[in-house]
Parts: structure tokens; sequence; C-alpha cells
């Protein structure tokens, strides 16, 4: 009978959890907050306690786990969309597959005393290099297999990007463009550029954003270079972006901060912020 601490248990799941919600978010391009990450990875942790259980029938462990899955993604992202929320349940599902794969492919080939399974849960005694090292290989997995999906070129050139930040939403024409590879240095979040007539339409205010003294809260400056000219744009985080393909009536709630440049377009996006 192996000893296994409660405490231990639920903050080795905690720490799984919020890597794969964050791993799912990364591969889909889902708007994805801190806080509500760690909240549903509590959440997630409690179905752990599963492995102090006895041994249930594997169809009653899968179902279990299921309804586990479904429930964390939807804490974690809600439902903006059928399509969204079946493309980050599948994901989900994905990642959870490759993370328990890798591990379990670990305990069988070196059998360690500190690591147990049962009913589909497992348990490390806190010798944390397998469990930092598995993690490591499965987010370089993801990272490289988010590299190749987001190569793959679009065929739509009709975008409507709708904006929301506090009482305003505004419709911008949206121009898909791989050569906008700007992105926030401090989230890793990809930037739509906007154009600068639509910065009092946006946000509701006709302050020159462009002088750092003069920016409202949540607005930052950062470097920007293109082929004609260098400087730096302002940015935020507005509440809400959806991406709208008029082509086939897809649209997309993306996670992306908002800058404002000299664009001939209103808006231009990457188009990776549409690949699942």
């Amino acid at each position: 009978m192996h000893t296994i601490y409660v405490d231990v248990l639920i903050i080795l799941n905690i720490y799984v959890n919020f890597f794969l919600i964050k791993a799912t978010a990364k591969i889909t391009h889902s708007k994805l907050k801190c806080k509500r990450c760690i909240i549903t990875s509590i959440y997630g942790s409690v179905y752990s306690l599963m492995i102090l259980l006895p041994k249930l029938n594997i169809i009653i462990s899968i179902l279990i786990k299921f309804a586990a899955a479904i429930t964390i993604v939807l804490i974690a992202f809600g439902i903006r969309s059928k399509i969204c929320f079946f493309i980050n349940t599948s994901a989900f599902f994905i990642i959870n597959f490759l993370f328990a794969g890798a591990v379990y492919a670990v305990y069988s080939w070196l059998k360690p005393d500190f690591m147990h399974f049962n009913n589909t849960y497992f348990y490390i005694d806190f010798s944390l290099i397998i469990l930092v090292c598995t993690t490591a290989i499965l987010y370089a997995i993801v990272c490289v297999v988010r590299f190749f999906i987001d190569k793959i070129p679009s065929d739509s050139d009709c975008y409507k990007i709708i904006i929301r930040y506090k009482d305003k939403i505004v419709s911008l024409s949206g121009l898909a463009d791989t050569g906008n590879s700007l992105v926030d240095f401090f989230s890793g979040s990809p930037i739509i550029i906007c154009s600068k007539d639509k910065i009092t339409d946006i946000t509701g205010s006709e302050v020159f954003l462009f002088e750092p003294h003069q920016m409202p809260k949540g607005f930052r400056l950062i470097p920007c270079s293109t082929i004609s000219e260098n400087g730096v744009i302002p940015i935020f985080r507005p509440d809400e972006i959806i991406i709208f393909d008029g082509k086939n009536g897809y649209k997309k709630n993306v996670d992306a901060m908002v800058g404002f440049g000299s664009n001939c377009t209103d808006a231009i996006f990457n188009p990776k912020l549409l690949k699942i």
C-alpha cells in the first residue's frame, strides 16, 4: 500500500492542470485570463482524489475523466460559439493524451517508486524532475505543432474584426497578413494593428495616444518596425476581439492586443489567429 499525501496530490494536479490549460490556449489562440486559469486548475485538481478510491471500472473512470475535461474547458474558456468550444475541447483532450501517454511511458519504462497510477490519475511523491522534463517536452511539441499550423496560408481575404472596449463596439475591415508578426513582449499575445484614424472610434477618446503622458490607463508604447519606418505604437487589451470570415461565415474569439499604426486598411492581423 503506497502512502499518498493529499496536499501533495492537490498541488501536483493544480500545476499539471495549469500547464494543460495554458497549452490549450496557446495552440488554439484562445483568450485566457490567468485568474480564470488558476481557478479552473484548482477545480480540476479535485478530480485527482479519484486516485484514493478503490480501483474503478475502466469505463466509469473514462466517463468521469471525460466529464472533468468538458467542465474544465467550459470554466476556462466558456462557450462563445459551438465551434470554438469543440476546438478547445478537442485540443485539451489531445494535449491530455500526449501528456498522460508521456508520463505513463516513463512510468512503464523506469517503474519509479515515487510514481503511482490508479483510476486514470497519477501521483508523484514530489521528485519533480520527471514531471518538469515531461511538461517541458510536451510544451515544446505544442510550440512546434503551433508553428507548422500557422504556416498554412489562409485562402480568404474578406474579414471583419469586432472590437469591444468598455461601452464601445466597433466593426472594422480586416486584412490577414503574415507580415504582421508583432507580438507583445510581456504577454506573448499577437497584436492587431488598427489605423490611427480609428483611435476615437475604438477608445471613445480623442486623446493623441502617441504621447506617453496622454495615454489612458491600460495603454503603453512598444517599439515597432516596418519596411518604411521605425518607431513606437500604443497598444492595449480590449475586452473582446472577434474575427469574422465573410467567405465561409466562420468567426472566432481571439486572444490578442490592439495597436495603432499608419495603416491604409482598418485593421491588419496575422492569419495564425484563425488557425486551430
